[in-house]
């Protein structure tokens, strides 16, 4: 089965722009049918887009690419949930504003991308978590 590498771009309301998430991953070589898109608040994973993609579009041995990490979801929480969901269904998620994370390390050394962006996750869940208090 081939392995395919999908984008995800979300923005919190539909008046807002997805044109520079859209940007990023066409220069990344994204076509437009493998960019999902959601125009939903981060609170939580109940959003169509992002759904479809996580249960339906994603299998085992592709790439999911976001922006930055609170577009996948502005609850550190529900971040680390689904970042272990996708480790344990075989799925690389790649973070643009995570140079790390975009790092293909040699076999044998995938423990110091882990070691590494485990430590990033937190830090970054906690920030997206405490902007989203702050904006409300």
């Amino acid at each position: 089965m081939e392995k395919r590498t999908y984008y995800y771009a979300r923005v919190s309301s539909a008046e807002q722009n997805l044109d520079r998430q859209l940007a990023a991953f066409i220069a990344l070589g994204a076509t437009e049918r493998d960019i999902i898109t959601d125009k939903a608040s981060g609170k939580d994973l109940d959003r169509p887009g992002y759904q479809a993609l996580r249960n339906t579009i994603l299998r085992r041995g592709d790439t999911l690419v976001v922006k930055s990490l609170d577009r996948l979801s502005r609850s550190k929480a529900d971040t680390k949930r689904e970042l272990q969901y996708f480790r344990d269904a075989g799925i690389r998620v790649k973070v643009l504003e995570l140079p790390t994370t975009m790092t293909d390390y040699p076999e044998g050394q995938e423990w110091i991308f882990e070691m590494v962006n485990n430590i990033l996750i937190e830090v970054l869940g906690a920030i997206a978590e405490q902007e989203r208090e702050t904006i409300h």
